[in-house]
């Protein structure tokens, strides 16, 4: 695709933000080696290797030299940016877990019900949700890894609240699907479950709609964007 090596990219993309593009910059091998976290030997290298392929031009000034980006070298790092730029726009909207339907342990019902949450849940979801949570188990590393992520993700917060007695915490909501069934995947501020159990809500009585019952295998969408 591209005569640029990887590790020459960031020298590239260095020389572009001095105004490489069209001009030649002075710069010494010890600047660049800071500006791109390598050795000073590995920014001379760098240097010579893109001077060698065409995609940079050098003229000595005394001691130093200065450098100008080639037409070739502008050409390829356009290509890069151009896969880069479609690449990032066209990448999945949802994230997929996938997993069995197992028991949960009762509370749900009673925690999604309270005042507290419910009228969030009414105002942020546009729903108050069935009683329960329906809790599925990821069995595979790559979906218990990637359900990690929804941890540093926003979501829909609904707030914790107090009720004069004790404290609840703060629930994270995400739009999903449950084989297809609209519902909500959410994360707890604090919950009992162990990492690889994952639980939802709905408006519906999801195992009813979706014909599923324990030891079910289900398909969790995500929406991410």
């Amino acid at each position: 695709m591209t005569d640029v090596k990887v590790q020459h990219i960031l020298t590239l993309a260095h020389l572009m933000s001095l105004g490489a593009r069209y001009n030649f910059v002075p710069i010494t091998t010890r600047e660049l080696g800071l500006a791109t976290n390598r050795s000073q030997q590995a920014a001379s290298n760098h240097i010579l290797e893109l001077e060698k392929n065409h995609l940079v031009q050098r003229i000595s000034c005394g001691r130093n030299y200065s450098v100008k980006i080639t037409q070739k070298g502008y050409d390829e790092m356009t290509a890069i940016y151009n896969t880069l730029d479609s690449s990032m726009s066209q990448y999945p909207d949802q994230l997929i877990l996938k997993g069995r339907l197992v028991s949960g342990m009762g509370e749900g019902a009673y925690y999604m019900s309270m005042p507290g949450y419910a009228r969030q849940f009414e105002d942020r979801i546009g729903y108050v949700p069935f009683p329960g949570t329906l809790n599925v188990k990821l069995e595979k590393k790559e979906f218990i890894e990637s359900a990690k992520l929804l941890d540093i993700m926003d979501g829909i917060r609904i707030d914790g609240f107090s009720d004069g007695k004790r404290t609840f915490g703060w629930v994270k909501c995400f739009n999903a699907t449950l084989n297809s069934v609209d519902a909500n995947l959410i994360r707890l501020e604090r919950t009992h479950h162990d990492p690889f159990i994952v639980e939802l809500i709905s408006r519906h009585n999801i195992r009813r709609r979706a014909s599923i019952s324990n030891g079910s295998s289900v398909t969790v969408a995500i929406d991410i964007r």
